[in-house]
């Protein structure tokens, strides 16, 4: 069985988004190629705005099922809307995660080149749903881009290397509900798995649960500072640095003790490449000890498709 343990300072610590550019590119990818994940304070998302979605997801979490699943849409990969317990799964797991969450997306005006591949948003009849995540999902793409030039200074490109492909990216913001536990739980909360996207930024990780793979085969499990941002690596990124930046799997392990009576809330925002951008391995990130794993290159679009199949979304 593998052992957990608990992220220590010398190991995954907070590193100021505030700090010199340099500087704070050089602790970030420090964290990112040995674990894959690193925690970020003063990301400049607003406390208020913090507070507003976490209200309005409680709010639309707190529906009766029936009337939150009016708002699932068969077939749509859960690109937008609810998405209820019991679908979504980690790839070759055996059982669907605990969990049920809403996905918002970005709003484009009518004839948008993207609409056939980006749908419009579904919004719930919860009051100041719509502006509370229209707002975070704002937030979450402006500090997304200054993460991004901080991982571009590291892999020695230009700082705004990552701005076109990602100015109009098919990023999806998530609110996700793990609900208490029951006395014999049939699976976990969230399988092991990696993200497919480019960089995952996550609000809520300060409850227990949220645990990394080490190198070595250890579930380390991410404690962040209250507020703190955790950020991990995605497939696409992986993939595009020639795993320089791997996409580290990880987990959300069921708590044991009063946590389980708890109710668990947390806000990912998965920040996507353009459909379009073709993902081709960076030459700067191959070497004679890393010849390139993908000399092929694939659309955003191509790779998310093939991968929202492997967890049971399409």
């Amino acid at each position: 069985m593998s052992l957990v343990k608990t992220a220590i300072a010398d190991r995954l610590s907070p590193v100021s988004i505030d700090a010199c550019p340099a500087a704070f590119s050089r602790r970030l990818m420090h964290d990112f190629r040995t674990y894959g994940f690193g925690v970020v304070t003063d990301h400049g998302i607003p406390a208020e705005t913090i507070r507003a979605a976490e209200t309005a997801a409680r709010r639309l979490f707190a529906l009766p099922d029936a009337v939150k699943r009016q708002w699932h849409i068969r077939g749509a990969g859960g690109a937008r809307g609810y998405t209820p317990f019991g679908i979504e799964a980690a790839k070759d797991a055996a059982t669907a995660d605990q969990k049920e969450f809403w996905h918002v997306g970005r709003a484009l005006p009518a004839g948008h080149r993207y609409e056939a591949v980006m749908p419009p948003n579904v919004w719930p009849d919860v009051p100041g749903f719509r502006e509370a995540a229209l707002d975070i999902f704002a937030a979450f793409e402006a500090t997304g881009a200054r993460l991004l030039e901080a991982i571009a200074i590291g892999l020695n490109l230009p700082a705004d290397f990552f701005a076109a492909p990602t100015r109009e990216g098919n990023s999806v913001l998530r609110f996700l509900h793990y609900p208490p536990q029951p006395a014999a739980p049939s699976g976990i909360r969230a399988a092991a798995h990696e993200d497919i996207n480019v960089i995952t930024l996550l609000l809520g990780a300060q409850e227990a649960g949220l645990e990394l793979l080490t190198r070595d085969g250890t579930w380390l499990a991410v404690k962040p500072p209250e507020g703190a941002l955790v950020v991990n690596i995605g497939d696409m990124l992986q993939r595009l640095s020639n795993h320089v930046l791997p996409s580290t799997t990880h987990r959300v392990s069921n708590p044991v003790g009063e946590a389980a009576k708890r109710a668990r809330y947390s806000m990912p925002f998965f920040l996507h490449f353009a459909p379009d951008y073709l993902i081709e391995t960076l030459p700067g990130c191959i070497t004679p000890d890393n010849p390139d794993r993908y000399p092929e290159g694939l659309t955003a679009n191509a790779y998310l498709i093939e991968r929202l199949r492997e967890i049971r979304l399409l």
